[in-house]
Formats: C-alpha cells, structure tokens, sequence
C-alpha cells in the first residue's frame, strides 16, 4: 500500500520554495550551497587534527571567525577561502561555474 501523503524533498522544496528558476527557491540554494562551504571546510580541518585556534592563528584571524566561517561559509571572502585552503591546509581551490 503506497502512502500518497509522502512526498519527496524535490516536491517538498518545490512546493515551499517554488520551482528552480524562482527567487526563493534560488536563494534556498545558495544558502545550502554556502553552508556546504562552511562544512567542507570544517571536514578537511578536523581531518588535519587542527583545531579552530590552531587554523586561525596560521591564517592571522580570531578563532571566533573561523567558527563562523564553519557554521555559515557565507560570510567568507574568496580571498580568505584562497588563505584558509592553500595556507591553512595547504590545499587547492577549485572553483566551478555552470551555466
């Protein structure tokens, strides 16, 4: 017996947020988008055994901002994403566009 009132997250998005192409629905996605940013960069530092004191004084910042970065990557400039990766970590940015 298949329950109608289950509906997927790609229904559920588009009835609360609308369809992609919609202002709303298109800021939903940023916002996930920039919270992924603020996770990844939370993943390769831990994977580094660093704490947030230890990241923020290799790039000169407050441990309070990279906290922040972590928890909402929308508050970062490129520049610093470009500090926290390669000098931080000692990684590489990559950087896609679609269009």
């Amino acid at each position: 017996m298949e329950n109608k009132n289950i509906k997927s997250w790609s229904e559920i998005k588009n009835k609360v947020y609308g369809e992609k192409g919609t202002e709303r629905r298109d800021e939903l996605e940023r916002e996930v988008e920039t919270l992924k940013i603020g996770l990844m960069l939370r993943q390769a530092r831990e994977s580094l055994n660093m704490t947030q004191e230890d990241l923020a004084k290799v790039i000169d910042k407050k441990r309070t901002y990279i906290s922040r970065v972590e928890n909402d990557g929308s508050n970062i400039t490129l520049k610093t994403l470009f500090e926290i990766v390669e000098k931080g970590f000692g990684g590489k940015v990559t950087i896609g566009i679609n269009i």
